[in-house]
């Protein structure tokens, strides 16, 4: 998983034995946060979650029951954006697109029963 909040870093480095506080975690998150090397992203759960910045853009699918954060890219939606933006007078120098529904895994920790039945 390529999304993780500072808590799931923070457990990651406890059972690799790492003395460390969560506080650190979250002031080192930050300071990377502000050199470029990681993006934040406030999805609808309200908590933060960190990704590395690979430089290169993408969305998010995020899933309402499980939590589940999946990434794409269609240049499509990015021209139609750049369109809009155009036509109401900017310049687009970034953005953000996120699309919030219910994944179709059958395996989902989520899911209620009567959720699976209608997949």
């Amino acid at each position: 998983m390529r999304h993780k909040s500072a808590e799931d870093i923070y457990k990651a480095l406890l059972e690799s034995n790492e003395d460390i506080g969560l506080a650190t975690v979250y002031r080192v998150l930050t300071q990377f946060e502000a050199a470029g090397l990681v993006t934040r992203h406030h999805f609808e759960n309200g908590m933060a979650v960190f990704e590395l910045n690979h430089g290169s853009h993408h969305d998010h699918l995020v899933c309402i029951e499980c939590g589940r954060i999946e990434e794409f890219v269609d240049p499509e939606i990015e021209e139609r954006q750049r369109r809009i933006a155009a036509q109401h007078g900017y310049d687009m120098h970034d953005h953000s697109l996120i699309i919030y529904g219910r994944c179709r895994r059958p395996d989902c920790p989520s899911r209620t029963a009567s959720a699976k039945d209608r997949n």
